[in-house]
């Protein structure tokens, strides 16, 4: 990483890892591993980064309204 970026290692981790788990690559668990922290921190810090902890596609929700 270019030290030019002015990113700490740590926080590219999280970015990294919860764009992953924004889409589905990374379940929350696995994200949290790749980022460094408990599945609770990782939890707690995906709204500074505009991430749903519901990561439940919408497709999917309107099939379950419609079947409700």
């Amino acid at each position: 990483m270019p030290d030019s970026l002015g990113m700490e290692n740590r926080e590219v981790a999280m970015l990294v890892a919860s764009r992953l788990y924004e889409q589905g690559k990374l379940s929350l668990g696995q994200a949290a591993e790749v980022a460094g922290l408990t599945k609770r921190s990782f939890a707690e810090l995906l709204g500074s980064y505009n991430v749903s902890i519901f990561n439940y596609p919408a497709s999917d929700l309107s099939r379950d309204v419609a079947n409700a």
